[in-house]
This record gives C-alpha cells, sequence and structure tokens, in this order.
C-alpha cells in the first residue's frame, strides 16, 4: 500500500465524522435507527450518497442544504478520507461517512430511517449488471431502509447506465420524476446537479455528456 494511502487508513478511524463497519462487531454496534438522535441529534432528513468515492458531493450538498443530514457510503477508506476532512476543515456539522457494504445497508439503517439518496458516478459495471447500484437487486435494499415517497437521484457520464436505469424504472413500475440527458448544457444554473467532482472534471474536459435520472424506489 502506498504511503499515502497508508497514513490516510491510519486517520480514517481517528476522524470525529467518520463510522466503520467492516466487519459486524456486538462490542461496535451502528447506529441503526438512531441516526437522528445519537449521531446527528437532530430530526433533519437523512440523505444517502451511495458509492460516494472521495466524498466531494456530500460535502457539497450538505454546504447547499444545511437542514439536511447527509452521510456518504464507500468501502474505500482512502477514498472517504478526502471527503471526511474536506467535511471537518470547512467544519459541516450535517455530513458524516460510513466506511461498509452497500448490501448490507439494513445492518445500518432502520425501516423508514433514509429520506433521500444520491448515485453520483458510480461504476456502471459493464459486463456485470447485477453489480450496478440500480439493478433491482440493490433497490430492494434500498427499499428496506427508505420511508415512502423517497426519492434517488443518479448522475452519470455512462449512457450505459443511464439507459439500463430508464429500463429499470420502467420494468419495476417504478415512478420517474426527472430525465435530463445532458445536465451541463440544460441545466447550467441548477446548484445540486451542477456540483462538480473530481472524476466529473475529467469527463467533462474528455467532452463527455453528463446525464441526470431521479425516481421514487418505492
Amino acid at each position: 500500500m502506498p504511503k499515502i494511502k497508508e497514513k490516510r487508513m491510519e486517520e480514517l478511524p481517528k476522524l470525529d465524522n467518520t463510522l466503520i463497519y467492516t466487519e459486524f462487531d456486538d462490542d461496535n454496534p451502528a447506529p441503526k435507527g438512531k441516526w437522528n438522535t445519537e449521531v446527528f441529534e437532530n430530526d433533519q432528513p437523512i440523505v444517502l450518497e451511495l458509492a460516494c468515492g472521495k466524498g466531494e458531493y456530500s460535502v457539497g450538498l450538505a454546504e447547499l442544504e444545511p437542514h439536511k443530514n447527509y452521510v456518504g457510503l464507500d468501502i474505500k477508506g482512502n477514498r472517504l478520507w478526502v471527503g471526511a476532512t474536506e467535511a471537518l476543515e470547512k467544519n459541516l456539522d450535517n455530513v458524516r461517512y460510513l466506511r461498509c457494504y452497500i448490501d448490507h445497508l439494513d445492518q445500518f439503517f432502520g425501516e423508514n430511517e433514509v429520506d433521500e439518496a444520491w448515485i453520483v458516478f458510480s461504476d456502471p459495471y459493464l459486463k456485470k449488471e447485477r453489480k450496478r447500484l440500480t439493478h433491482p437487486k440493490f433497490l430492494k435494499h434500498y427499499r428496506k431502509v427508505m420511508k415512502p415517497g423517497a426519492v434517488i437521484h443518479l448522475k452519470t457520464d455512462s449512457d450505459v447506465l443511464y439507459e439500463y436505469t430508464k429500463d429499470v424504472i420502467e420494468e419495476e413500475g417504478l415512478e420517474l420524476i426527472d430525465d435530463e440527458p445532458n445536465v451541463h448544457k440544460n441545466r447550467p444554473n441548477d446548484p445540486k446537479i451542477g456540483i462538480i467532482t473530481y472524476y466529473e472534471e475529467m469527463h467533462l474536459e474528455k467532452g463527455k455528456t453528463i446525464k441526470y435520472l431521479s425516481f421514487k424506489p418505492i
């Protein structure tokens, strides 16, 4: 492991805004059902950023919407460190980071505990549909913790993931709320879907078009 990654992995458990649950431990129970009362200590809506990578989007959203609580989830601690340290530097009390596996979501959040979720530039898994975060298998996990009427947002540069997700929405009989095939051309003044991450900047430099969908999984 490169020294910078090793250093970040050592620092990650010490960050006040980061929780680590790569293994289930009775001595370190997850705050399932207690995110408002014990973690954020308020009753604001809880919004997840799934597979958040460096967690930049969570930071951006938390700055835009201080009336909501944001939780960025990813298994790669080296990347989580980036968003977690930025959030601490900016004194953002409404964002946390959780190192865990997304397919164990209901081990960390209670029924009806989550109000909203974002999937931003996740791996489209071109050859493995079941690994895509909008696959029906994952939607089942989201439904276990999301409130009725909750919304999922997808932002991607991948035509494959974009079209695949639209097919899933139709096949599953879900409610499509918004469909924007070119975010930066058609929604230049939208503050939330206009947040630009490190990876998005690279996609834009390559001339890729950024797409956005929102839908209700329940």
